[in-house]
């Protein structure tokens, strides 16, 4: 009897069990009915509990409450319930890349890239093909892993001159070796190989700390190598290394020397982690001493003429597309706002001159600005606090001054050292101080160049930088680089009265804008076409307009707007028509519009400073004041940009951003694109209209040295290319096809059709088939885009004056081809990414 009590109590529980189970489905369905997304959530993780064999059945109605249910609570900023919710999908389903990429995605939008790049790293492992998860990973990795690791890594030249150093300090005596900001691990790789005895890194990214713990125990060095995943300001002895260090060695430099900390981190390493420096004129063999690898550096700097650099820092042009620039809104990239900002702003752009579009032409011999010892505390003490100096260089070459660009010569050891110099066949890029703020930018031989120099917040600042002409009557002739204290006060006062004719004053509205905007206000082309497009469509919309006469100031028939307006007071006033721009970032469009006709037009710019400025643009044009607005005041959801202008019309053109600057295809474009064509009226138009994808192919060794370590001969024998290339991206972005070191062997083909116009064109997939011209290897895709406002106005991204650059998929495995080979490339368009894969 006993045993059929318990046999019937089992099917009792188990009956309780399976009604339980019932209701809770039916609760759950009925609350998602009710999108009471929370309530249902906790019916599916009760049911899932109670009855795992479900989970194969209710894993996507599942998935979608999750993902409702987290956005309400990113809204409602419940960030621990969110993340609570997310593991405990994760207990259920371990293995679900939807459920790990849709949790990558909050912690990215969080900040947390590190646990973010982990999400997505499992999703794409879990599932190859599943392409958001892909899309993420790439977008996150160049967070993560900064592209320059990898040209570094591919530098020989680099890593061999680092290794001599390293052996030569270690042969010398020091057998205890800190390696700062170890990234892959290599310098401590190199120590150990060079004999040290106890080697330490340290290393901030929790990704990098990882990846380099990989890479030491591939090379077999986990037991000799000690890696600390800390900022070396918080290495503590005898908490994290039990002793004083008699060698750091460290390359936490950037462009401009100083901007990765290095100051910073070796003062606290001199006064904390290294042994006591060397006495001077003491043998290094007569004791233990501390010293670091770099041991110094020599600052150099020379003024040039780059057009490049000039049209993405200064504003050239008075008048776009018939729009006059007024005086009274003065243009600044950030360089120059970063001067009297008490943020913390780099204060210089970097470039690979060498690459630079157009070239540059030197103005000046190059000139030394400064040196630093290393292995000197008290000079790297003294650096924050030294007060600004004022540098000249001679003109030897009459043209336009554009920017002072500096390099440095980074000496490891007495006979060991690295330039890179613009020169030099090097990987690293030069640091580059724009000049702005100028009445003239002209100078010719025998005028000087004048600047300050200090080194503020870890950076090298070159600021007040002014021409002085040679018939202002100073003799620099007989003076060395740094002024002497007798011809300080006379070039104070020098100083002082240039800036008196900078183009600021007291009553200009300073806007500063990215470079790439101010980029984009140079590119006429874009604005002239943008102007003719939108006239071609306000006409056929208001045909009995002339809308050329309406023109502000009078380029067309002659009929200034204000007249014309006061002309027609006693007719009936035709309807506007009204244009939404939605650009991303500053964009005078809207404005080029309202020179049209009877438009309301509509600015999406954000910040204050902008919209101040194109209201006074709009004002020295005459615009009356309700011919621009600025769309984002008119919505009450900030999220859901596109919709209707008011209740009762709709849009005569929308205008898109479909090209990122960078040479990508904008996040969502195609479903930004989805809900415009709703909102047209009819006759009305999204510009553009559509756009055509090219490329061609190419042999490229400079594209497969920045994308990936290629093998273990660039880094000496050491295995670390299968662990980094691990964050390597198909994708490389802001390039310049003019300059990109590479050999066509195709010619360019059509790759791809978006048509925001007419989605029934459009195809996410196609195959292309590219003939052979040249024999070689087929290494990367270089592609750019034909973009069309309609059929007879369209803009080249690959022109010289484009403001955009080109991008381009590098290959896994170059493919050698022959003259009239035919390749097939497959063409995959997923958001905002292509993918290009290669056929035989």
């Amino acid at each position: 009897m006993p045993n059929s009590n318990a046999k019937l109590h089992r099917g009792d529980q188990e009956a309780g069990r399976r009604e339980l189970v019932s209701r809770s489905l039916q609760s759950a369905h009925h609350c998602l009915e009710e999108q009471d997304f929370g309530t249902a959530y906790a019916h599916y993780l009760l049911v899932l509990n109670l009855a795992p064999e479900l989970k194969a059945s209710v894993k996507e109605t599942f998935q979608f409450t999750l993902f409702k249910w987290a956005e309400e609570l990113d809204s409602l900023a419940r960030i621990q319930d969110l993340f609570n919710c997310y593991e405990q999908a994760l207990e259920l389903y371990p293995n679900d890349e939807v459920i790990c990429n849709s949790m990558g995605e909050h912690l990215f939008r969080m900040g947390f890239r590190d646990e973010a790049a982990g999400y997505f790293h499992k999703a794409v492992k879990l599932n190859p093909d599943f392409a958001d998860a892909k899309e993420n990973f790439y977008r996150v990795a160049n967070w993560l892993v900064e592209r320059w690791h990898f040209i570094m890594l591919n530098d020989a030249k680099r890593n061999l001159t680092y290794l001599k150093a390293i052996e030569s300090a270690v042969h010398s005596g020091c057998k205890s070796v800190l390696d700062i900001g170890t990234g892959t691990g290599i310098l401590s790789m190199f120590a150990k190989k060079a004999g040290a005895s106890r080697v330490y890194g340290c290393e901030l990214s929790k990704t990098m700390y990882e990846l380099a713990r990989d890479v030491v125990a591939a090379n077999q060095m986990e037991r000799e190598i000690k890696l600390l995943h800390l900022k070396s300001l918080d290495v503590e002895i005898p908490k994290h290394i039990p002793e004083r260090v008699s060698l750091v060695v460290t390359e936490t430099v950037d462009a401009g020397l100083f901007g990765e900390g290095i100051v910073e981190s070796l003062i606290h390493a001199w006064e904390h982690l290294l042994l006591q420096p060397k006495p001077k004129n003491q043998d290094w063999s007569a004791g233990d001493y501390g010293r670091v690898i770099p041991a110094s550096a020599t600052i150099f700097g020379m003024a040039v003429e780059c057009k490049e650099i000039r049209r993405h820092h200064r504003v050239g042009v008075q008048e776009v597309a018939g729009v006059c620039l007024s005086n009274s809104v003065q243009f600044f990239s950030p360089t120059y706002a970063s001067a009297g900002s008490e943020e913390t702003v780099e204060p210089y752009t970097t470039e690979k001159l060498s690459r630079v579009p157009g070239g540059y032409i030197p103005l000046t011999e190059p000139c030394q600005v400064m040196t630093v010892d290393f292995n000197d505390l008290q000079e790297l003490k003294s650096l924050a606090t030294r007060k600004p100096w004022n540098l000249s260089l001679p003109v030897t070459e009459a043209g336009i001054l554009d920017a002072i660009v500096v390099w440095f010569v980074l000496q490891l050891d007495d006979e060991h050292a690295l330039s890179t110099s613009p020169s030099e066949e090097t990987c690293w890029e030069q640091a580059v101080y724009p000049v702005q703020g100028l009445l003239d930018y002209s100078v010719k031989t025998g005028d000087t160049v004048m600047m300050e120099v200090c080194c503020q917040d870890c950076y090298l600042k070159i600021q007040k930088i002014s021409p002085w002409t040679s018939e202002c009557g100073m003799d620099f002739s007989d003076r060395n680089d740094t002024l002497s204290l007798g011809n300080e006060a006379e070039l104070c006062n020098a100083l002082a009265g240039l800036q008196t004719t900078s183009k600021q004053d007291g009553n200009s509205q300073v806007c500063v804008l990215e470079s790439t905007e101010i980029a984009l206000l140079n590119d006429v082309a874009y604005h002239e076409c943008f102007k003719a497009a939108m006239s071609k469509v306000l006409s056929s919309l208001n045909p009995s307009k002339d809308l050329q006469s309406m023109d502000v100031d009078g380029h067309g028939s002659g009929i200034n707007l204000q007249e014309n307006q006061n002309k027609s007071s006693l007719d009936v006033a035709p309807d506007p028509l009204y244009i939404l721009d939605v650009s991303e970032g500053f964009s005078i469009l809207p404005i080029i519009a309202g020179k049209l006709g009877a438009v309301r037009a509509y600015s999406s710019v954000e910040k204050e400073q902008h919209q101040a400025a194109l209201n006074v643009i709009s004002e020295a044009n005459h615009f009356p004041k309700e011919t621009l607005e600025f769309w984002l005041s008119h919505l009450e959801e900030e999220s859901v940009v596109l919709q209707r202008p008011k209740s009762d019309k709709l849009w005569s053109i929308i205008i898109l951003d479909v090209i990122e600057t960078s040479g990508l295809i904008q996040q969502e474009v195609m479903e930004k694109a989805a809900i415009s064509r709703c909102l047209l009226h009819s006759g009305g138009k999204i510009f553009p209209q559509y756009v055509l994808v090219y490329g061609m192919l190419v042999e490229s060794e400079s594209l497969l040295l920045e994308s990936a370590v290629q093998g273990t001969e660039p880094t000496l024998g050491f295995n670390i290319a299968p662990f980094i290339n691990q964050f390597k991206v198909p994708v490389r972005v802001y390039l310049d096809l003019s300059t990109l070191p590479c050999a066509p062997l195709s010619k360019p083909a059509e790759l791809l059709r978006l048509d925001l116009m007419n989605p029934l064109l459009n195809s996410s997939s196609r195959e292309v088939k590219v003939q052979i011209c040249k024999s070689g290897r087929v290494t990367a895709i270089p592609f750019w885009y034909h973009i069309h406002l309609d059929e007879d106005h369209s803009l080249n991204t690959s022109d010289e004056s484009s403001h955009w650059k080109q991008a381009a998929v590098v290959l896994d495995e170059p493919i050698p081809v022959q003259v009239g080979d035919e390749l097939v490339l497959d063409v995959q368009h997923h958001k905002s990414n292509i993918s290009i894969t290669v056929k035989r």
